[in-house]
């Protein structure tokens, strides 16, 4: 029998946050909600709320946070380029200022945290397939460098707090995921095509469409956060979580369209400015450490994926 944890989530009422409240409920633990809805939505854990065991809390990390808690999942920040260059500064801060304020908690209660860091460390990557111990090629002053830049400075604190302080800390570097309850126009390459095929608008692809991405479903991601926080105290990452399976933007947007059903056409835009060439990750490690790797093909998560966008425009319609 698990023995019942108090875990914090934040950014818990976003897309892989809520899915993460799901699973540590179905496990039995006490889940406390942290999110102030910038990019989340009630709507994202409305189902949850009912759930004596499950607590949402409106607030914004770069504020600290006085609780009590067993576990820490620290994933509050807007993901997307369309999201956290919306305000720059504030996607810092929130990187920064949210990773000391999760730090210090857990400091102060003595509770594992992990911190949900990203592929972007990498920048676009002079080495593939990306392993933990690439450093990265990052431009510093472009406009994902808020986003870039505050996840490789809150990486940097998560090790000198376990450094200075002995606070129990996992680090995860997650790589494009994607499933149901992806915000629609968070300007990500899977709702994007999704909801431009079944709209039966022109599908936007970034120069030639190339440029290669690999696709986590969200379930597999969850699962991979979960088994890292369960590993010993000696086991701090950084860990990608990501599906090694790499595909061109272009045979997405052809893979989306063939299964929407739709006759749409591609459309071609500029590359965006420090917009990786190639991105995917080497899950070595996280085989080792965590026995991970994902189970869900990309069939399997688009189709889900795909129904879950089409209810929802069916109802945002009547």
């Amino acid at each position: 029998m698990i023995s019942r944890k108090r875990v914090l989530v934040t950014g818990g009422a976003g897309f892989i946050g809520s899915h993460l409240c799901e699973r540590l409920l179905a496990q039995g633990h006490q889940v406390l909600c942290v999110d102030n809805y910038f990019t989340g939505t009630r709507d994202n854990i409305s189902h949850l709320l009912p759930n004596p065991l499950f607590e949402a809390m409106r607030h914004d990390v770069t504020f600290p946070l006085y609780v009590e808690v067993d576990e820490i999942y620290n994933l509050a920040c807007p993901a997307s380029p369309v999201h956290y260059q919306f305000d720059p500064v504030q996607t810092t801060k929130t990187s920064i200022s949210g990773a000391l304020n999760m730090l210090g908690l857990a400091k102060r209660v003595k509770a594992k945290v992990l911190q949900a860091s990203t592929s972007e460390v990498y920048g676009d990557p002079e080495v593939h397939p990306q392993t933990e111990d690439y450093r990265g090629s990052v431009n510093p002053l472009g406009p994902r460098a808020c986003y870039d830049e505050g996840k490789r400075c809150a990486e940097t604190l998560f090790f000198d707090y376990r450094r200075q302080h002995n606070v129990r800390i996992k680090v995860v570097r997650i790589f494009n995921t994607y499933g149901p309850r992806m915000h629609p126009n968070d300007g990500r390459v899977v709702s994007n095509f999704i909801v431009q095929a079944l709209q039966g608008d022109p599908i936007t692809i970034y120069g030639e469409g190339t440029q290669t991405r690999s696709f986590c479903f969200v379930d597999d991601l969850v699962e991979g956060l979960m088994r890292l926080m369960d590993t010993p105290d000696d086991v701090t990452g950084p860990v990608n979580i990501g599906n090694p399976h790499e595909i061109t933007v272009r045979e997405l947007a052809e893979r989306v369209i063939a299964m929407c059903g739709t006759g749409t056409q591609l459309e071609k835009r500029p590359l965006p400015q420090d917009d990786p060439t190639r991105r995917c990750p080497d899950i070595t490690l996280a085989r080792r450490l965590l026995d991970w790797e994902p189970t869900v093909p990309l069939e399997a998560g688009l189709r889900r994926t795909i129904d879950y966008f089409d209810a929802r425009l069916r109802d945002s319609a009547s």
